[in-house]
């Protein structure tokens, strides 16, 4: 059971000092058998005024601040230290009913699985669907672990991974012609096709733990934070899939929001007061280390709960 360690640092910086209005940070790990919060800590510079923490619709925990005064800057750190269990590669259980596709949800589930499994972009709906019935077989039927497999290597194999600092996500079917994106397009694209083979899929922001071999990297999305998808499979509930590094299973990943589209689960949003020509740049910086074992009390950085210093 692995201990990691993140240190996630956001930092704007202003031409001259300029009011902030209020921030929602969502930076938080949701607790969960796989994964447990040991310790966290949350430092703003400046100080806001008030700092209330919220659950948000899907459950995630969510830091608004709002502050007073004006600075040439506005920088959050976020420190989290936490167990994570990695599960064996589609080692899920899953119903009998489901283990080949197509097959039907619950009665008593779709109520709640229903927005999941509507697109989130229609328009783009021709190409995708196109895309993702490639993956069944002649008679359009597909063993479902091989199928969500195949999709999430496919992906992984035949698009190249590029960051970009435009805010925003690319239309799937954008991201489907250029055969190039972030993590969170690929999140998309994946979470769009899977939808359109009628499966319910939600959208997930996070961090990664990016392990060496050799001295080279393993996956690619480290130093930002990171996106992949979750479908809901009878038997086995939210299974985790990254499309962007081929990971079928919560390996690596550090789960901190879902949502059912990628505009509900931004990592921090908020708003400032100036000229637009005053703002300089932001920079994001994230860290995921392993630890050799769990800290001490002692050791936690800022207690058990997030606060702001």
């Amino acid at each position: 059971m692995p201990i990691l360690s993140v240190d996630h640092v956001t930092t704007y910086r202003y031409r001259q000092p300029v009011g902030f209005g209020e921030h929602r940070i969502l930076f938080r790990p949701r607790d969960s058998y796989d994964q447990r919060l040991i310790a966290a800590s949350l430092d703003i510079a400046p100080q806001p005024q008030s700092l209330r923490w919220i659950h948000d619709v899907f459950g995630n925990c969510v830091a608004v601040a709002r502050f007073r005064g004006r600075a040439p800057e506005l920088c959050f750190r976020c420190r989290i230290t936490l167990d994570h269990t990695p599960e064996p590669p589609l080692a899920f259980a899953l119903a009998e009913r489901a283990a080949r596709y197509p097959f039907a949800y619950d009665p008593d589930e779709m109520p709640d699985l229903v927005r999941c499994i509507e697109r989130h972009s229609p328009a783009s709906g021709g190409p995708v669907a196109s895309w993702a019935r490639g993956f069944l077989e002649a008679d359009g039927t597909a063993d479902t672990r091989a199928l969500l497999a195949a999709m999430t290597a496919g992906i992984r194999r035949d698009f190249t991974y590029a960051a970009r600092i435009e805010k925003g996500v690319q239309d799937p079917a954008e991201t489907l012609r250029l055969r190039r994106g972030t993590c969170r397009d690929f999140a998309l694209l994946m979470m769009e096709a899977v939808r359109s083979l009628g499966l319910a899929a939600r959208f997930v922001s996070g961090y990664l733990y990016v392990p060496e071999r050799d001295g080279v990297a393993l996956h690619a999305g480290g130093g930002a934070t990171h996106a992949w998808v979750q479908v809901y499979l009878p038997g086995a509930g939210w299974v985790e899939f990254d499309p962007t590094n081929g990971i079928a299973g919560n390996r690596d990943l550090i789960r901190v929001a879902v949502a059912r589209h990628p505009g509900q689960a931004v990592p921090l949003h908020g708003s400032w007061i100036g000229r637009p020509e005053d703002f300089l740049d932001m920079e994001v910086t994230v860290r995921v280390t392993e630890l050799p074992e769990a800290p001490t009390a002692a050791e936690r950085p800022g207690g058990p709960r997030l606060a702001a210093d």
